[in-house]
């Protein structure tokens, strides 16, 4: 049957959600009888992943009845400060846009490849403009968002990725000097501010800062991006904009994950 198909894998998972899912409905703790009658799953199969869960603190086990755990909680908390948090930084987008004229963008960085990704972009109503959809990445070391989110990572990751990256600009098709970059990230994490002028994109330029959280690292950063000859003449006002956004944005990321 079409239902049955696939690997172990894939049904264990979807048991294991099923779980969360009947505990948290419940309101109270289960039995492993209720639990194995609610999922229609046999209690052996059950068994073996209610212990990892018990051991790992997603679950809690009390006189045989299982229930939602401090890890679980915690999980649950995290996914709901992203869903707000992306909401309320929107109004920041929208605020930069309309001030700024602009394209605006939020960013995001992956450590594990050493890109910036650009997650959500309100477009610019110039008719001449600078626009990428949601979706595109940028080296984090060419790109202002990318800066701006390499200057506020961890220094060892930061020193890791800095010694390890084969860095090369897309436009001028030269090395990036390594001893530049790590002067330009101090002076980044100074000034708060990081801006790119038709490096990442021949014609294009960008202005951001990072959106940091208490332990003093960003995740995110807000980006303002506009052809480079309009950009050039509005970079004073440009940043004057970014340095007051962006710290309220940051006090709104430290209210959410508090």
């Amino acid at each position: 049957m079409p239902g049955e198909a696939g690997s172990s894998g894939p049904r264990s998972l979807m048991r294991l959600l099923n779980i969360f899912h009947s505990l948290a409905k419940s309101g109270d703790s289960m039995s492993l009888a209720e639990l194995s009658a609610a999922l229609v799953s046999p209690k052996s199969s059950l068994l073996s992943l209610l212990r990892p869960l018990v051991q790992s603190g997603f679950l809690t086990q009390a006189t045989g009845r299982y229930s939602l755990g401090p890890k679980a909680f915690q999980l649950s908390l995290d996914i709901l400060s992203v869903r707000t948090f992306s909401k309320l930084i929107r109004t920041f987008l929208l605020e930069l846009a309309e001030r700024s004229g602009e394209s605006v963008y939020l960013a995001t960085i992956d450590r594990t490849v050493g890109l910036c990704n650009y997650v959500e972009m309100i477009e610019s109503q110039e008719a001449v403009r600078y626009a990428v959809p949601a979706g595109t990445s940028r080296p984090l070391f060419v790109s202002a968002a990318g800066r701006a989110l390499l200057a506020f990572q961890p220094p060892e990751w930061r020193d890791r990725y800095i010694k390890s990256t084969k860095m090369v600009g897309p436009v001028t098709k030269a090395a990036i000097d390594k001893a530049w970059l790590r002067d330009e990230l101090e002076r980044i994490q100074s000034t708060g501010i990081a801006i790119s002028l038709g490096e990442a994109v021949s014609g294009a330029s960008g202005i951001a800062a990072p959106i940091v959280s208490n332990d003093g690292t960003a995740t995110h950063a807000l980006m303002i991006a506009g052809p480079t000859e309009r950009f050039q003449k509005a970079l004073p006002d440009l940043k004057r904009l970014m340095l007051e956004v962006a710290p309220r944005a940051s006090d709104v990321l430290r209210d959410v994950r508090n």
